[in-house]
């Protein structure tokens, strides 16, 4: 009798906490593959594997909290091919039983996944508002993309680097697509050659045209990201629709 009042007192107990808003539905954050330590969250979906039209979506939250919207939906663009499963914090290519293409270099497709988000490099001096390392874009620096290199999918100065490579892309371009350019931390960790390179979120030439392997929007739109994100707590998902569903709870997203 006295396990069967006991037993009772706890369900009422946890009844009332239910009541009082403390059961709420949230991730299973301790056991996902985004850990307690990210707390800024961004979301890029689209229709499909082969499509380079997105909506990307802010979130934030405390450690063990659950996630919560962060401003307006904003449409952006990914690689002309659409996506192709990358190499990031979910692992290298596909997980498990997931189907999807490989991302390889010049595949013309953005990377699929869960990465870090890394250093902000731009055209001004400094951004005053930017928590992310930042770097100035300087007409020497480099983000190299020939697989043969030993450079390969790492940003260098020409000033101090002997050339190896024959194909690179220009930091500091004679236009605005990389004004503003945050590091995605596609095969970076260890990196494979052929397996993609230089993947930024950037600014886009407009909503029609799809990119190499970048996600880019308007200009207003990444400066507002940019003044938002902080240093080691920020990820990007990265994936089709249909991924996204099959993938939310496992990975703990929002």
């Amino acid at each position: 009798m006295v396990g069967a009042i006991k037993r009772s007192r706890i369900a009422t107990a946890v009844l009332v906490a239910c009541a009082l808003g403390s059961c709420r539905d949230k991730p299973p954050v301790a056991n996902t593959l985004i850990g307690v330590d990210k707390t800024q969250l961004v979301t890029v979906v689209t229709d499909d594997w082969n499509g380079f039209r997105a909506e990307l979506r802010r979130y934030e939250r405390s450690p063990g909290e659950a996630w919560t919207a962060v401003g307006p939906v904003i449409d952006v663009v990914i690689g002309r091919e659409g996506y192709g499963w990358g190499r990031g914090l979910h692992g290298s290519g596909a997980p498990t039983g997931r189907p999807g293409p490989i991302k390889r270099e010049g595949d013309g497709r953005s990377p699929a996944g869960v990465f870090e988000i890394g250093t902000a490099y731009g055209y001004d001096a400094g951004r005053e508002r930017v928590a992310l390392p930042y770097v100035q874009a300087t007409p020497e620096l480099r983000c190299v993309d020939d697989p043969k290199s030993h450079h390969y999918n790492r940003i260098v100065s020409t000033a101090n680097t002997v050339v190896d490579w024959r194909s690179a892309e220009y930091m500091r371009r004679q236009d605005e697509l990389y004004a503003i350019a945050i590091v995605v931390e596609h095969n970076t960790r260890r990196i494979e050659r052929g397996a993609g390179s230089c993947i930024f979120l950037h600014v886009w030439r407009g909503p029609d045209s799809g990119m190499t392997g970048c996600t880019a929007m308007p200009l207003d739109s990444l400066e507002t990201i940019a003044d938002w994100l902080e240093p080691n707590v920020s990820a990007l998902v990265a994936l089709p629709r249909s991924e996204y569903g099959a993938l939310r709870h496992s990975w703990g997203l929002p």
